[in-house]
């Protein structure tokens, strides 16, 4: 499951190495004689990529980081909560890189357009961007924000977003060809638009079905040697899919964000409904288990996780304590917390009885600092970052705290 993990980091790693080169180069190339280029007004468009990829390499990094510490817990069951705390930077980064990808697309198509189409508005063309870049940024922010809820729906409202861009490239293509075509430049026309469709990202999903042909989008993924079917379209790769399957198992990528990923590479952009259940043979490919079964696009109080409240496992009043032996930034103990039913929190802090509070000499709180204390005064010296996971895992096992972390609040 770790090199799972490893394996999808490094796919989006080679994913943004391959946007980054196509994005210098754009940003490399002179303006055309006629001095029409991706430069002047057109700069700031090349710099909202830039801006793009700088978050999601940080967003990499964290995850990869976080990789590297899992990999070094003894505690099995700590290395998986640790793991599963990359799933939403993971998530983040796969979908932010697909956009980047589509933004990729568009400027390429300026850049064809402007050098290639006289005919073609420089006004045109800078409105285009415009509003595909307003319809983007809502998601970038949300995906970008460490938020794991933001990011979760952002992830699994990508289709309808990736079929509204697929329809705004269609419309570009199609109103530059009319253009060409209306200045007597048929051959180059039909050049450009091959070009453009060969290069392009969202090819995957070109041409858009009608609106009419909307409900033969729900078809079934089959599974297939070589990797998952829609219709007769390969989709994914196989070892994506079992990739994907181990990620969605260990909790560390959730299925609907799996399945809306499908679906985007399907084409079918229009299958993003809430509360629906997923694609039967999304499940299938994944995995036909209780916990893919059970698996629905679901909001936070659908998960029943809207008064659910967080507990840190690593006390927040001893937050200086922790942060001197290597508790900060991705690994700061607000990261360490879990969702805990109301009567569980009560009975951890105050036993059998609530209204003990912390006076019960079990308390979580005291009780983890005492041990934490104990066994830095046998070894003689101040314990280390996996030491003390290693000991907080042990306790949470016998108090039956689930090793599944999610991002607290600092207060």
């Amino acid at each position: 499951m770790r090199q799972a993990t490893l394996d999808a980091m490094d796919e989006v790693k080679r994913s943004l190495d391959g946007i980054e080169a196509a994005r210098a180069r754009l940003a490399s190339r002179p303006s055309s004689l006629g001095g029409r280029g991706l430069d002047g007004v057109f700069t700031r468009y090349l710099d909202h990529g830039s801006k793009q990829l700088t978050w999601l390499r940080g967003t990499l990094g964290s995850a990869t980081a976080l990789a590297g510490v899992a990999s070094e817990v003894g505690d099995s069951g700590m290395e998986l909560g640790i793991l599963q705390m990359t799933g939403p930077r993971l998530q983040a980064a796969m979908f932010g890189t697909l956009l980047l990808a589509t933004w990729v697309d568009f400027l390429q198509l300026a850049d064809a357009l402007l050098r290639d189409c006289p005919t073609c508005g420089s006004e045109k063309l800078f409105a285009d961007l415009h509003r595909v870049q307003s319809r983007m940024t809502p998601t970038l922010a949300d995906l970008a924000s460490g938020d794991s809820e933001r990011i979760e729906a952002a992830a699994t409202a990508m289709p309808v977003l990736m079929g509204e861009l697929t329809h705004e490239f269609d419309t570009i293509r199609r109103e530059a060809r009319s253009a060409m075509e209306v200045g007597g430049k048929v051959m180059v026309a039909a050049q450009v638009m091959e070009l453009l469709a060969l290069i392009s990202t969202l090819n995957m999903s070109l041409p858009r079905p009608p609106p009419a042909a909307s409900t033969t989008l729900g078809m079934g993924l089959v599974m297939s040697s070589g990797g998952v079917i829609a219709g007769s379209r390969l989709v994914v790769s196989a070892e994506w899919v079992e990739m994907m399957r181990r990620l969605v198992q260990a909790g560390v990528i959730s299925l609907p964000a799996v399945s809306a990923a499908v679906r985007i590479h399907g084409g079918q952009v229009m299958m993003a409904q809430a509360n629906q259940d997923l694609p039967e043979g999304v499940r299938e490919a994944l995995g036909d288990s209780p916990e893919v079964r059970g698996m629905k696009v679901t909001g936070k109080a659908g998960a029943g996780m809207a008064e659910a409240p967080r507990h840190h496992v690593m006390p927040k009043e001893h937050r200086e304590w922790f942060e001197r032996r290597g508790f900060k930034g991705d690994m700061d103990i607000d990261q360490f917390c879990v969702r805990l039913e109301q009567s569980h929190h009560e009975a951890i802090h105050g036993g059998a009885n609530w209204k003990l509070g912390r006076t019960w000499p079990r308390e979580w709180n005291q009780m983890i600092m005492q041990l934490l204390g104990k066994s830095g005064r046998e070894t003689g010296r101040a314990l280390t970052r996996n030491e003390i996971l290693n000991i907080v895992a042990e306790n949470m096992k016998l108090y039956d705290i689930p090793m599944k972390f999610t991002k607290g609040r600092r207060r």
